[in-house]
């Protein structure tokens, strides 16, 4: 048999069959007005005819790019941190921000908005439309345990909306803090699927960590480690702020006809509270009327602005939190002064987010620019305990620092020095006229934050006050109906989760628009609450100032109920008043906890730090033996050896001159951790306990020139308990050079954000013995980390 054909015949069949695939294939995946169901879009294919040669074809044609759907606007979606409702004069607080009240003057104040009452859980429910736990983040990435709403991880089933956006034609970009990334694959070798360019951003620059030193944070500019910066008057906000307008140029001169999405999250007003001291002595005695009278002067204060009834009612100071006027005169002058830290540091953000602001306004496409602006991921932290701390650190190790230890360093308050944080009590005055503050799911000083948002097309109403009741995650759905883009069933080959938040489209235009979120739950640290048709069921578990938690039976908590239709600062239990209602919003909760994966319940706090407690993943794994072929810096602790409660060795190969100086290897930083480095030629280790004690060991003669193995080991003395003393040893090639007693040792957690170096310091000093980045005067071959085995 013959099995050739002609070339013509074999051409126009396999033409014929592509066409019909094409055709078929084209039918399979076709797209809505508002964009295809399923992301990706198929890769565009030529459809003409192709013969021979290019002579006998249709003429070529490139494949088009994804447009954004016909007028969908540029968005501007900024988040601040740890502020509470009444903090910001914009919401009747004493910190300035005459440019958040620019921007509610030209727009909408929506004083009914929520988050879930901490960081990380609040940004991916802004991110995914969905609840914190579905969205695998129930918790923050530090404290997950590996049960599903708590991994730490978003999951690929629930998309964010920047992802959503760029695949609809949007230039994304992320700008300043992250935090939901987990920690154990923040360091450069990733992996960065779940770093913000594998979350749906084009371009991201800031840092990975919860917090920062606002003076010394670790960058990464995409996936690229860009460091610290070494400018003398350097500060985050500025920098972000910066950043922000520099993409903005960018984006716009590229690519002026492609709308964009921006998610600018300065680390503001976040511990530490660090300001220029100009600044701060701007706010020299403005506070020093305590806590008791700033929530009278704000609560009258928002009142006349109109974000509060006229017949709302301050709460409570709580019971465990002192009076002003009990306080000494040294407490006083202590504490006001950490307030009018915070008040700069809030100043200042205010001015460089306004930069960002009046910049947008300038564009030819301003009116066509969404801008949200949620003012805070959750309520003001008390995370600085009753006294407030040096140290925000010392908190998440369960030690509170007293005022007797403060008061000699007030004068250093608002540097570089110092993670400072100010006391609880000014957090609960933060949160006006709401009770408690962060990490308290069940009440409203950790869940409600100020929401401001601006759309000159489209909203006409100016400095108007909406009062539907919305949460965090109605926001990413908004987002998406304003770009004309529909919820996709899947995307990148995963079936999505669906979005659980709802759009507040219809209450731009509309003042008495009905409530498109008519209830919602909350759950944080076991701090639980319902929201239903107005009413609202609160059981507080613990108080937020108490580090350390004991015992607790989640189902003998005490439940709380508030009308917030009639009691609009939640100031009135009716509890006794109305079992029935009480108990239907009870039920509810259980069964929205069990749909929303929140279960198991988990109250513990500090001990959720620990690796080892947790059996969180870690690069360090197993091992006991750690070798780095010389300098390598920028390792997070949570990709590191563990050095906490146990004997460790550190040792060096190094080539040195006489009289070397420099970093061999850190862990940690101001807010506890371990150094090994020389100065003037003599071997020294150290320890830092939380910025309260340190405990330096130094050799007794310089190390001479040449090549040598410089050890510091570490021999605990604890056993199996926490934080205990130990004994540091110092070794020259194999001989005892010196050797000291340390007290006391950090439990659970160096940082949030300083890392490991070797070679120098890239963060803030462990000691004070030296200035960082301090880096080594010689050659380092090799660095061995060794663990008791």
């Amino acid at each position: 048999m013959n099995r050739t054909k002609p070339l013509s015949t074999v051409l126009g069949a396999l033409m014929a069959s592509w066409l019909l695939g094409t055709s078929a294939y084209a039918q399979a995946v076709s797209s809505s007005p508002n964009g295809q169901t399923a992301l990706p879009y198929a890769e565009p294919r030529f459809r003409g005819n192709v013969g021979t040669t290019f002579k006998d074809s249709d003429p070529a044609a490139f494949p088009k790019g994804v447009q954004a759907p016909q007028g969908a606007p540029n968005v501007l979606l900024v988040l601040l941190d740890d502020v509470g409702f009444g903090q910001f004069s914009v919401a009747g607080g004493g910190v300035p921000s005459p440019n958040m009240e620019k921007l509610a003057n030209d727009g909408l104040f929506y004083d009914r908005f929520h988050t879930t009452a901490l960081c990380s859980p609040s940004r991916a429910a802004l991110l995914t439309g969905r609840n914190h736990q579905v969205a695998g983040t129930g918790i923050i990435t530090e404290l997950a345990t590996g049960y599903d709403g708590y991994t730490g991880i978003i999951p690929k089933s629930t998309a964010t909306v920047a992802e959503v956006l760029r695949q609809n034609g949007y230039a994304t970009a992320w700008i300043g803090k992250n935090h939901n990334t987990p920690i154990y694959e923040t360091s450069t070798i990733g992996p960065f699927d779940h770093w913000p360019n594998g979350l749906g951003f084009d371009y991201f620059y800031g840092f990975m960590a919860g917090d920062t030193n606002q003076n010394r944070p670790f960058i990464f500019e995409n996936q690229t480690p860009v460091g610290t910066p070494s400018q003398p008057d350097y500060y985050l906000s500025t920098d972000l702020a910066n950043k922000s307008i520099d993409w903005l140029r960018k984006a716009e001169a590229i690519a002026p006809s492609k709308p964009w999405f921006m998610y600018l999250a300065p680390a503001a007003t976040h511990s530490p509270h660090q300001a220029p001291k100009e600044l701060i002595a701007r706010f020299k005695g403005q506070f020093d009327m305590g806590w008791d009278e700033y929530r009278k002067q704000t609560f009258e204060r928002q009142k006349k602005l109109g974000i509060v009834p006229q017949d709302a009612k301050l709460t409570p100071r709580p019971q465990s939190l002192p009076a002003w006027d009990s306080l000494n005169a040294d407490q006083k002058k202590l504490y006001a002064r950490m307030m009018e830290t915070f008040a700069a540091y809030g100043y200042q953000v205010d001015q460089e987010v306004g930069r960002v602001l009046d910049y947008v306004a300038s564009r030819p496409d301003a009116d066509n620019t969404l801008i949200i602006y949620i003012v805070g991921d959750n309520g003001s932290s008390a995370e600085g305990g009753l006294d407030g701390t040096l140290n925000e650190n010392a908190f998440f190790n369960a030690y509170q620092m007293t005022y007797q230890q403060m008061l000699p360093l007030i004068d250093e308050i608002g540097s570089e020095k110092h993670f400072n944080h100010f006391p609880a009590e000014w957090a609960w005055a933060m949160d006006t006229p709401f009770q408690w503050t962060k990490q308290v799911a069940s009440h409203l000083g950790g869940t409600r934050n100020p929401l401001i948002i601006k759309w000159p097309a489209k909203i006409k109403d100016h400095h108007a006050i909406r009062t539907q009741f919305t949460h965090i995650i109605d926001i990413a759905p908004t987002i998406l109906a304003a770009a004309g883009v529909d919820e996709p069933r899947s995307v990148n080959g995963t079936p999505q989760e669906p979005i659980q938040g709802r759009s507040m489209l219809g209450t731009f235009s509309d003042a008495k628009a009905p409530e498109m979120r008519t209830s919602q739950y909350f759950e944080m640290f076991g701090n639980r609450a319902m929201y239903k048709d107005g009413w609202w069921a609160a059981s507080l578990a613990f108080e937020p100032w108490q580090a350390e938690r004991g015992e607790f039976d989640p189902f003998k908590a005490k439940w709380e109920l508030y009308n917030l239709d009639k009691d609009f600062s939640q100031a009135d239990n009716l509890a006794d008043k109305n079992p029935d209602r009480l108990q239907e919003l009870v039920a509810l909760w259980w069964a929205q906890a069990s749909t929303n994966k929140v279960l198991p319940l988990d109250w513990r706090g500090a001990e959720r730090f620990s690796a080892e407690l947790t059996g969180k993943p870690n690069l360090a794994g197993d091992r006991k033996k750690f070798v780095y072929p010389g300098d390598l810096s920028g390792l997070p602790e949570a990709s590191a050896p563990d050095l906490k409660n146990k004997s460790f060795s550190v040792s060096a190969k190094v080539d040195i001159k006489d009289g070397a100086n420099g970093v061999i290897f850190t862990q940690g930083g101001n807010t506890g951790g371990w150094g090994f480095y020389m100065k003037n030629g003599k071997l020294v280790g150290a320890h830092n306990f939380l910025d309260v004690k340190s405990f330096t060991v130094a050799s007794d003669q310089p190390v001479p020139a040449g090549k040598h193995e410089l050890k510091m080991a570490f021999s605990y003395e604890g056993g199996k308990e926490m934080g205990k003393s130990g004994t540091i040893t110092l070794s020259v090639d194999g001989n005892k050079v010196g050797s000291g007693k340390v007290d006391q040792t950090t439990p659970f957690k160096y940082s949030l954000s300083e890392n490991q170096d070797i070679g120098r310091d890239t963060g803030t000093a462990v000691v004070r013995d030296y200035q960082e980045p301090f880096p080594f005067e010689g050659k380092i071959d090799e660095v061995v980390v060794d663990l008791e085995k």
